[in-house]
């Protein structure tokens, strides 16, 4: 079978994401922290008590917190591949170090399009859950940052004459809810949420 292409350099990401967390100002975190309370809003209406749970990728602890002090998780370990986030373990998620049906609930918010073998990620994640397990994610979509990849598009073929991709790809949603499947989740739901933030100019 052949390797998926390595379109992100992990080590690079990984250095990049470090130097972002060091160096975050007050506020820069609202669409993580928006994110996490719309799947803290989805964990809520899952009434049952989860003894295992990992949090995949998480940039910071905030999510783990607000999860753990709903009371029904009973252990939470953080795993991401930079120490600058203060996981449990620093970990790939794309060989992530889980045994099969070894935990009850795995969350990931805002990492998982960065990972070079998605469906690779998603299967080793529904292996590492129970069979009655439960996966919350939330990652960047197919529309993310249409406007700006078009702006710089249209800006280098003004001054080349030609153009190169300067945004990273996202998957598209019904993408995803087939890599969801083909991963053997039983029952998956997807959909997407479009916010609409206005800079100045591209360097704000």
């Amino acid at each position: 079978m052949a390797s998926p292409p390595r379109v992100f350099d992990r080590k690079l990401l990984a250095v990049r994401r470090a130097r972002a967390l060091r160096a975050a100002r007050p506020g820069a975190d609202f669409l993580l922290e928006r994110v996490a309370e719309d799947l803290l809003d989805r964990f809520a209406a899952v009434t049952r008590h989860f003894d295992t749970a990992v949090e995949i990728a998480g940039p910071t602890p905030a999510l783990a917190a607000e999860l753990v002090a709903t009371g029904r998780i009973g252990r939470l370990f953080r795993l991401d591949w930079t120490a600058a986030s203060r996981p449990d373990a620093v970990a790939d998620e794309e060989a992530l170090p889980l045994a099969p049906e070894s935990i009850d609930l795995a969350v990931s918010v805002l990492s998982l399009h960065f990972a070079n073998d998605l469906p690779g990620v998603f299967a080793q994640v529904r292996r590492a859950l129970k069979p009655d397990g439960l996966f919350l994610a939330a990652l960047l979509g197919g529309d993310t940052l249409t406007e700006l990849r078009q702006s710089l598009a249209d800006a280098e073929a003004e001054v080349t004459g030609g153009a190169s991709p300067r945004v990273a790809p996202f998957a598209e949603l019904r993408a995803l809810g087939g890599l969801l499947q083909r991963a053997g989740f039983a029952l998956p739901v997807i959909d997407q949420d479009r916010v609409t933030v206005r800079y100045a100019n591209a360097l704000e």
